[in-house]
This record gives C-alpha cells, sequence and structure tokens, in this order.
C-alpha cells in the first residue's frame, strides 16, 4: 500500500486511477475509495446487473496461512480452532466463506478461505484486519507462519460478461466454477484468481502485485463492456443478493444461526459431526442449532417506493406495541424498481409472508418478510 500518515486515509495502489477516471472519493474503512464515478451509482449498479463491473477491493486484507509442517491440512485443522466450517474438506483450487467466532458464538469477521494446495489463502474485511491478523497470531503462531500479504491489490471482476472479458486476457478463466481458485497468469502478470464474488453476479475476484494493480484495471477497462463500479453500487447489489455486511448485518453480537448463515457450517462441525465443536462459542452456537434461536435475519420487501433504511424500528401492529426489530441493511434496489431490506426479527416473525411495519420519519410503512436474494444469482456452478 502507498504511504499514509496517521490522520489521512490510506490509498490504494489504484487511487490515481480512480481521480483520473473522475470517482468521487470518499474515507472508507480507513481508505480513500469511490463512491460513485461520472456514470452514477444506478447506471453502475444496472451495467453491472447486465454486461460487467471492475470494482477496487485492495483495501480488504489478504494473509496467508502458512503450516509449518509443510502439510497444509495442519494449517486447516489450526484454522478450525477460530472458525466452525470445515476447512479440512476444502479441496485445493477451492475456497469457502466462513466466520471467526468469539467466546459468546458471535461473528468477530467474515472471510474467505482458499486452499492453494501448501498453505491456505485468507480474504478478510478491511476494517477487521489488523485484529483478524493479531488473532490469528495470538492462536496460530505454534502450527502456522502468518503472512500478511500487504504489496497485493484486489479487484473484481463481476457480470454476466465477467468470463468473456477475463477470458481475453486469461486463458484459463472460462474453466473455472464458482468457487475455484488459484494461481493463474492474467495478461501474464501472476495473480490469484477466484471465480467468486460479492454482487450475487457470476464474476472474479483477482489478487495482483500491487505494481501491477493499474496496468491490469487499465487493461480490462480498455473492453467497452466493463465500466468501473464504486462503493455506492457495491452495497446496493450485495444487498439484492441478499448477502451479509459485517457490522451491520452481522456482528460480535450475533451467531450464524441468527444471522441465516446455518449453510455455511457443514455438518461435521455440528452436534454429531466427525470433528463438532472445537471452535469459540461452539456451546451457544451448536445449541441454535439443535434448539433454535430466538431471532433471525430475514428479507423485508416494503410496499410503495420510499426505501427503509439500516436503523428503521419494526413493528408488528401498525400502531402501538414494542419494535420486535430492527432493519439492519436497507435502500433501493435498481434491479427491481423498488425498495430492499434485511433485518432481524423474532423467529416467530420470520416466515415468508408476515406483514411487519418499519417506522419511518414518524410513520409506520408496511412491509412483509420475502425470500433471498431478492435478484436470483448467476453463479457459475
Amino acid at each position: 500500500m502507498l504511504a499514509h500518515n496517521q490522520d489521512s486515509p490510506r490509498r490504494t495502489p489504484l487511487h490515481s486511477l480512480h481521480v483520473s477516471l473522475g470517482g468521487k472519493m470518499v474515507p472508507f474503512a480507513g481508505y480513500d475509495m469511490p463512491v460513485q464515478y461520472p456514470a452514477g451509482v444506478l447506471k453502475e449498479h444496472l451495467h453491472t446487473r447486465i454486461q460487467a463491473g471492475l470494482f477496487d477491493v485492495s483495501h480488504m486484507g489478504q494473509i496467508a496461512l502458512r503450516p509449518k509442517s509443510g502439510k497444509v491440512e495442519d494449517a486447516a485443522r489450526a484454522l478450525e480452532r477460530l472458525v466452525p466450517q470445515d476447512i479440512v474438506a476444502i479441496a485445493p483450487g477451492r475456497q469457502r466463506y466462513a466466520q471467526f467466532t468469539n467466546a459468546d458464538g458471535g461473528i468477530l469477521d467474515d472471510l474467505m478461505v482458499a486452499n492453494f494446495g501448501d498453505h491456505l489463502f485468507l480474504v478478510v474485511n478491511a476494517a477487521c484486519k489488523e485484529q483478524d491478523e493479531a488473532h490469528l497470531r495470538a492462536n496460530l503462531s505454534g502450527d502456522c507462519i502468518i503472512e500478511q500479504l500487504a504489496d497485493r491489490a484486489l479487484i473484481a471482476l463481476q457480470g454476466p460478461k465477467a468470463e468473456a472479458a477475463l477470458a481475453k486476457l486469461c486463458a484459463e478463466a472460462p474453466g473455472m466454477k464458482f468457487m475455484d481458485t488459484g494461481p493463474h497468469e492474467v495478461a501474464g502478470i501472476k495473480c490469484f484468481v477466484s471465480r467468486s464474488g460479492y454482487t450475487g453476479e457470476d464474476g472474479f475476484e483477482i489478487s495482483v502485485p500491487a505494481s501491477d494493480a493499474e496496468r491490469l484495471a487499465k487493461m480490462l477497462l480498455d473492453n467497452p463492456d466493463v465500466l468501473p463500479i464504486g462503493l455506492g453500487a457495491r452495497d446496493s447489489l450485495r444487498l439484492e443478493a441478499g448477502l451479509c455486511l459485517y457490522r451491520h448485518d452481522i456482528d460480535t453480537a450475533t451467531t450464524p444461526v441468527e444471522a441465516a448463515l446455518e449453510w455455511s457450517v457443514q455438518k461435521s462441525r455440528r452436534s454429531g459431526g466427525a470433528r463438532a465443536g472445537g471452535f469459540p462459542g461452539a456451546e451457544k452456537i451448536l445449541a441454535h442449532f439443535d434448539h433454535g434461536a430466538s431471532r433471525r435475519r430475514v428479507g423485508l420487501r416494503a410496499e410503495g417506493r420510499a426505501p427503509v433504511r439500516e436503523g428503521a424500528l419494526l413493528f408488528a401492529e401498525s400502531a402501538g406495541g414494542d419494535p420486535i426489530g430492527q432493519v439492519t441493511s436497507g435502500g433501493f434496489g435498481p434491479s427491481l424498481s423498488a425498495p430492499v431490506a434485511m433485518g432481524y426479527v423474532p423467529v416467530s416473525l420470520s416466515a415468508l409472508g408476515t406483514q411487519l411495519f418499519a417506522e419511518v420519519r414518524g410513520q409506520r410503512l408496511p412491509l412483509a418478510v420475502a425470500a433471498m436474494p431478492f435478484v436470483k444469482n448467476t453463479y457459475k456452478r
């Protein structure tokens, strides 16, 4: 990363490119990041859904977990002490979504874990990356060498035309399936490429040496199907996809079961599984699996066109009564031309179609519990 002082936001290796493209720069997770470009959030969002968008996600943390024994299985078993997922079962060339949990079963951060054959490759959230690295060092240093890959940028190419755009620079791209990952050359640059993303669309995330990041980004943007996309559209895309944003939809007081992330915890780590428990907060998380939690993250569709934003209180009645929950993410869904939101409600009120009300500017607006994702995903499986 570029040099910075303590008081100013850090800059990614693509900062100059963002400015040259007319990016509106804002502070985000300690970095100066583009929230939008001249096309605007709405056009950027829809372009990604129809063609392809290029996102700078270099603010995310990239960490290599290298087993001291030389056996990647040992690194996987070590990491299982910190996450409720089956890491041992991740085959070489594949990756899996996971969460660091705390002693109370809450989520410290969510992350991607890839098996690169001789080591594990982790991508963690920008705002948590220093604490995540410290967490790994405090707990796994006996088994693993923890290496922060600070000299790498990360870009995401997302949308139905992402494969065709990347195939011009990486012949192996079309053969990759959703969650495939590993070292690949892109335009002759040695990169780590995964077929994944945060939009619900087919696409790729590309870890590239920082010194080559701008050159690679420009080559991708030379394709007329690819536009630069800012944080604004990234957020509306992930909301339509029903994906969690850390410190909003999930946090240290939320278990994976409450967050409707049961699918991410494999049977081998649950009660009766081959390696059940053994991770922080296992007692509470497994109790939620076995007996249920009292609340649940749900999708919400409001009537009318007024967005229901994060923080809005939810009620079971149109007037009177105490709040029964709260919206954690909300906004206008450009693909649907309608507002969408997510929030937590009691399990007894979590069934699809349940009528609820959100308090917006002193009025209670009707909304209903809805299925997620709001927009069907297009992953290549």
